[in-house]
């Protein structure tokens, strides 16, 4: 899919304040303009449960910050958000360690793919920035490191950030991921020969696996990563997640790291700190008005969504507002 493929509409000349729109029929003409496009790109069928997911779904959430939800198509769909958890993940980890996280993983773009070990030699075995594998992989070593069971541990945080209870991971996904893992392998056993991992390489791969099959729907993860455009406080339940300045650091992160090698082109069509995964979603802020997600499996050569891209650079072009 052309990177520069027009929307067919213009944008608003003066857009509205965030409150005061009413995003469903957005959504809905989104998604319709959409169609001739579904089912572009390629699931991730190395992974080969992902495999089994059929390339055309679609779907697309807006929560809000004073919590009206907006929505259209698959929406409410639950799908394994895969690299989304390193967006949680890293919070966490956060949380525990403040900035001497810093000093085990880096905060520059990679410019390579999420799942490349070219760096990490020269590098002295520290990665580039959390969301890639790599990076993922030391955070989740601080949360091994922490909790008995650092998947669980991170499902108890998403489940509090979205206000569902019935959120959890696909044991199935899991461990067709753990059975295909041999390149995060190599790149765990690789960190720790740099002494970067405190817990075993295996323990570090089991929970990273277990992560990325949470299962969470648009409408869900919009909601879990709302603190982020609020400040830091999570409107559903209150809690207060990170400080607003850090709030803004991560968003800052997700707006030069979280796309993968295409963070540039990403943020040059649509404007927004986002984070996707090879399940084929993408979650996006807007910090002080909304977060938005969209799910469509279909990936393009970098591992993003397609259609997912397509339809947030439309969303942002149609409403006329983005970061800039």
């Amino acid at each position: 899919m052309a990177a520069d493929t027009a929307p067919p509409f213009a944008p608003c000349s003066s857009p509205l304040p965030a409150m005061s729109m009413n995003y469903t029929p957005i959504l809905d003409a989104i998604r319709r303009d959409l169609q001739p496009h579904l089912g572009s790109g390629r699931v991730a069928d190395y992974i080969p449960e992902l495999a089994k997911v059929r390339a055309d779904h679609f779907g697309m959430a807006i929560v809000t910050v004073d919590g009206q939800v907006y929505r259209t198509g698959d929406a409410d769909v639950r799908f394994s958000i895969q690299s989304i958890s390193k967006l949680f993940a890293c919070t966490l980890a956060f949380q525990l360690l403040g900035d001497a996280l810093w000093e085990r993983v880096g905060r520059e773009p990679s410019g390579t793919a999420f799942n490349s070990l070219v760096q990490l030699e020269f590098e002295a075995g520290k990665p580039r920035n959390p969301f890639i594998n790599a990076g993922a992989l030391v955070v989740t070593d601080v949360l091994c490191r922490r909790f008995v069971q650092a998947e669980t541990a991170l499902v108890d945080f998403v489940r509090r950030l979205s206000g569902e209870a019935g959120i959890g991971y696909d044991l199935r996904v899991a461990q067709s991921e753990l059975a295909h893992a041999e390149r995060n392998r190599a790149m765990a056993h690789f960190i720790a020969s740099f002494g970067n991992l405190e817990m075993p390489a295996d323990t570090v791969i089991d929970a990273y696996c277990r992560q990325c099959a949470i299962e969470m729907s648009c409408v869900e993860l919009a909601r879990a990563a709302l603190f982020l455009a609020n400040g830091g406080v999570s409107p559903a339940s209150g809690e207060s997640v990170l400080d607003a300045s850090s709030a803004k650091r991560l968003s800052a992160l997700m707006l030069t790291c979280g796309t993968y090698d295409a963070a540039g082109d990403f943020v040059y069509r649509v404007g927004l700190p986002a984070k996707s995964g090879v399940g084929g979603g993408i979650v996006a802020v807007l910090p002080g008005e909304f977060a938005v997600c969209v799910w469509s499996p279909g990936l393009d050569a970098t591992g993003n969504s397609a259609v997912g891209s397509l339809a947030l650079e439309w969303l942002t072009t149609r409403i006329g507002r983005s970061i800039f």
